[in-house]
C-alpha cells in the first residue's frame, strides 16, 4: 500500500544537473512514487540567481536562502548539486542536524571531508549517498559499496574524466596537438572555459580518492592521491605509443599492494595496449575496471558527465534514500575498518617509457644502459634513431618502482651524452 503523505525533497542548486533532477522528478512523478512507495514532492529549490527563469519549477519554490530551506524541519531528503567545499559542507551537516538525509554529487567535498560527513550522517541516523560524484550515470559506487561487499577488491583502473578522454582521443585519432584538441572540446561544450580541474587531473584525483576509500575500506583523502595532468602530452608521445601498439589515456589507478599491507591512489597519463578494453573508450565516455579476488575483472562503461546522465545517478540515490526513510532504516555508511596506510608514489611499481635526446655517437647506448642497471631498473626494449650528430633514444623498462626510476632519470641528466629527457610516461594495463 502506498503512503499518501509525500516525502519532501529540498534541491540545492539548479544548474545543468539540478534542473534535470527537477525535470525528472516532475515528469516521472508517478513512476517514482510507485518505485518508492510514496509520492515525492519538490519542497524548495535554493539558487543564487532567483530572477532566472526555470522552466517547470514554480516561482514560489525558489529561494536564495539555502540554510533556511534545510532548517525547515519537514524536509526528508536534501539533494546537493551546487559543488565546491563551502557552503555545501555547512549545508549538508545542517541538513543532518535537522533530520534530513542527503544525496550529493560533490566529489571535491567528499574527497576532502568524506569521513566527517559520514560521521555526521551516522550521528543523526541519516543517509549520505553520492553515486553521482563519480562517473556520472555509471553505477559504480553502489556496486563497490554493496554488490562487492563480500569480495576483496585489489585494483580499480579507469577513465573517470570525459573532457580529458575527448582531448586525448582527438589527439590520437586526428594527430591534433593538445591545444587544438582542447579548443575543439571547448567549442563542443566538453571543456569548461577554465579547464584546469580536468586537464590537470584534479577532478579525476577527487574521484580516485572516493573510489579507493570504498574499494579498500580505508580513508583516502584527496591529498593522498598522486596527481599529474595531461597538458604535456604531445603528438610525439602518441607516435611513440602507436609504435608500441598502445594509446594514451589519463587514468585513475587505485591499487592494493602485493602484500596487501598498503594501498596507493594516483592519476596520470599512461600508455595502454590497444588490446586493452580501455583503449577503445572514445570521446567523452568513461570506463572503469575493477579487479577482485572472487569476481575477477569487471568493467563499467557509459557517459561520465552531463546533466541527464548525472541526474540519473542522483535520482537513483534519491529512490534508495526515500525507501530507507519509509522503512525507518539507513543504508551502508562509511566502511574504513581496514585502515590501511596509503603509500606514496615512490612505492608504485609499473613499466616506463622514457624518450631521451642524446648525442649520436658510439657508446651512448652503453652509458645509458649502465645507468639503468646501477639503479636496478631492467630494460625491456630500446629504439634509437640518429641524424646529424643528434639522436632519439626510446627505452621501455620492465616493472620498476617510481623511486628507482626517478633516481635513474636524475643520473641520466648528468651524462654529457644526454641532451635532455624528452618525455617519461608510465605503461599500464598489461
Amino acid at each position: 500500500m502506498m503512503r499518501t503523505r509525500p516525502l519532501k525533497v529540498a534541491l540545492l542548486g539548479c544548474g545543468v544537473v539540478g534542473s534535470e533532477v527537477a525535470r525528472i522528478m516532475t515528469t516521472h512523478a508517478d513512476d517514482l512514487a510507485a518505485r518508492i512507495g510514496a509520492p515525492v514532492e519538490l519542497a524548495g529549490v535554493a539558487v543564487r540567481r532567483p530572477s532566472k527563469v526555470r522552466e517547470g519549477i514554480p516561482a514560489e519554490l525558489v529561494t536564495t536562502d539555502a540554510t533556511a530551506l534545510v532548517k525547515r524541519g519537514d524536509i526528508d531528503v536534501v539533494v546537493e548539486v551546487i559543488g565546491g567545499i563551502e557552503p555545501a559542507r555547512s549545508l549538508i551537516t545542517t541538513a543532518f542536524e535537522y533530520g534530513a538525509s542527503v544525496v550529493s554529487a560533490n566529489k571535491a567535498l567528499l574527497a576532502q571531508d568524506g569521513a566527517a560527513l559520514h560521521a555526521a550522517a551516522e550521528d543523526h541516523d541519516a543517509d549520505l549517498y553520492y553515486e553521482a560524484a563519480v562517473a556520472g550515470a555509471i553505477p559504480l559506487i553502489r556496486p563497490l559499496r554493496e554488490s562487492l561487499a563480500g569480495d576483496k577488491v585489489n585494483r580499480v583502473l579507469g577513465i573517470v574524466n570525459g573532457t580529458t578522454n575527448f582531448i586525448l582521443d582527438k589527439m590520437d585519432s586526428t594527430g591534433a596537438g593538445y591545444q587544438e584538441a582542447l579548443d575543439e572540446a571547448t567549442a563542443l561544450g566538453y571543456a569548461e572555459a577554465d579547464p584546469t580541474a580536468d586537464v590537470e587531473g584534479f577532478d579525476a584525483a577527487a574521484k580516485a580518492a572516493i573510489l579507493a576509500g570504498i574499494a579498500f575500506h580505508t580513508r583516502v583523502r584527496l591529498d593522498d592521491v598522486y596527481r599529474e595532468g595531461m597538458t604535456e602530452v604531445t603528438a610525439a608521445d602518441f607516435a611513440s605509443a602507436k609504435a608500441m601498439g598502445c594509446t594514451i589515456k589519463l587514468l585513475a589507478i587505485c591499487e592494493r599492494a602485493e602484500d596487501g599491507a598498503s594501498v596507493t591512489a594516483r592519476v596520470h597519463p599512461a600508455m595502454i595496449p590497444l588490446t586493452h578494453p580501455l583503449a577503445s573508450v572514445r570521446g567523452a565516455y568513461n570506463a572503469v575496471f575493477v579487479e577482485s579476488d572472487a569476481s575477477g575483472q569487471l568493467m563499467f562503461y557509459g557517459p561520465g558527465a552531463g546533466g541527464a546522465p548525472t541526474a540519473s545517478a542522483v535520482l537513483g540515490d534519491l529512490v534508495a534514500v526515500c525507501r530507507n526513510r519509509l522503512n525507518g532504516a539507513t543504508g551502508p555508511g562509511e566502511s574504513a575498518y581496514a585502515a590501511l596506510p596509503v603509500s606514496g608514489m615512490g612505492d608504485v611499481v609499473t613499466r616506463y617509457h622514457i624518450s631521451l635526446d642524446v648525442a649520436d655517437k658510439p657508446g651512448v647506448l652503453a652509458q645509458v644502459a649502465t645507468v639503468f642497471a646501477e639503479h636496478g631498473v631492467s630494460i625491456d626494449t630500446v629504439r634509437q634513431q640518429g641524424k646529424d650528430g643528434e639522436a632519439s633514444l626510446v627505452v621501455v623498462t620492465h616493472r620498476a618502482s617510481d623511486a628507482a626510476l626517478s633516481g635513474t632519470v636524475e643520473a641520466l641528466r648528468k651524462l654529457d651524452t644526454v641532451r635532455g629527457v624528452a618525455s617519461i610516461m608510465r605503461v599500464e594495463g598489461e
